[in-house]
């Protein structure tokens, strides 16, 4: 089987803690070459995990004859400019959550891509987790009947993030909404197979938060009826729980989409426990870079094209009108192009 060969532009800390470590357990792909800013932290980095080629720029990594394949991990300022960088170069593309700052700059990825006949991907990485297949598969065989509710909470203890520019609007689009309620959102839409037609936000921000909210709850009406809350922080403990609740049944998971531990499934009935399954998320990086290999060489679809990118982006957008506003924002109908692979 052939190695598809990436290169990883903006080679930070997520790189060092999920990426690298994914690809170390990937089969189908390897990493030839990284981007960096600082080019002696960049040279330091592709010392330490063995890259042969090394770059001051996402532009230079792209003209790389070496790269088949280019992962945007920079912040979420740059990815519009990166993505259109390796979209001209003719690289397939896999770009981090969230895809842009705006759904206007998903709009032109996802254009500029399908104009040069270019793969784009959005890195939604809890597509690919054991946990969040197990739920989907679950809620659709009728293990809970018609969900009625949905919760799902993800937080984590930011002060002191080595990763400042996330309490910069400007340089990260919003907070924790933007940071990690996308993939709240992104796993609903996936578990559920259903789009939300209007969503309302509170936030709340303090004095370490700079521009962006520091804590937020969205409320999410599904187009099937489902009632959704999400709850995000970056002042909160560590915490992923996921529970879904049907009219026949409630299925549930503290720490549903962590990578770390192994996460039980429970299944419950009129107030009994009645099943429970133990799965693994470790694999989920390798998966997602795997995956999008096997996209390059034509073998399979994306499970997360960038048109997924561009749908969450437009919650997104409506959420943050949502939030100075002390209203709910209706979520416009997404005018996909027909080529889109379905949910």
């Amino acid at each position: 089987m052939n190695m598809i060969r990436f290169g990883i532009a903006g080679f930070g800390l997520h790189a060092v803690r999920r990426l690298m470590p994914g690809f170390a357990l990937a089969r189908n792909c390897r990493v030839v070459a990284l981007s960096r800013r600082d080019i002696g932290k960049a040279r330091e980095a592709a010392a330490q995990y063995g890259i042969p080629h090394v770059f001051a720029s996402t532009e230079e990594l792209c003209r790389c004859s070496d790269v088949e394949a280019v992962l945007v991990t920079t912040p979420n300022a740059c990815h519009l400019q990166d993505v259109l960088t390796a979209v001209a170069a003719g690289k397939p593309v896999l770009c981090e959550k969230p895809m842009g700052m705006d759904a206007d700059e998903c709009r032109r990825m996802v254009e500029a891509a399908r104009h040069a006949g270019v793969l784009l991907g959005v890195a939604q990485v809890f597509r690919f987790e054991e946990s969040t297949a197990r739920f989907r598969e679950r809620v659709a065989l009728g293990d809970i009947g018609r969900p009625i509710f949905a919760r799902v909470e993800f937080s984590y203890p930011g002060l002191g993030h080595a990763r400042t520019w996330l309490y910069s609007r400007s340089i990260a689009g919003g907070g924790p909404i933007a940071d990690v309620g996308v993939h709240c959102i992104d796993a609903l839409r996936y578990i559920l197979q259903d789009e939300p037609s209007r969503v309302s936000a509170v936030g709340r921000s303090d004095e370490g938060s700079g521009d962006v909210e520091a804590a937020a709850v969205l409320t999410l009406e599904f187009r099937r009826g489902t009632l959704a809350t999400v709850l995000v922080s970056t002042r909160a403990q560590y915490r992923t729980p996921l529970e879904i609740v049907g009219d026949a049944g409630v299925l549930r998971a503290d720490d549903a989409l962590n990578v770390e531990r192994p996460v039980k499934l429970e299944l419950w009935r009129d107030g009994q426990f009645v099943a429970e399954e133990t799965v693994s998320n470790q694999l989920a990086y390798a998966r997602q870079v795997d995956a999008f290999a096997a996209a390059v060489e034509g073998r399979k679809m994306f499970p997360a094209p960038g048109q997924e990118g561009w749908r969450n982006q437009i919650i997104l957008d409506a959420a943050y009108r949502s939030l100075p506003a002390g209203k709910s924002e209706l979520i416009p109908i997404f005018a996909d192009d027909p080529g889109r692979q379905s949910l």
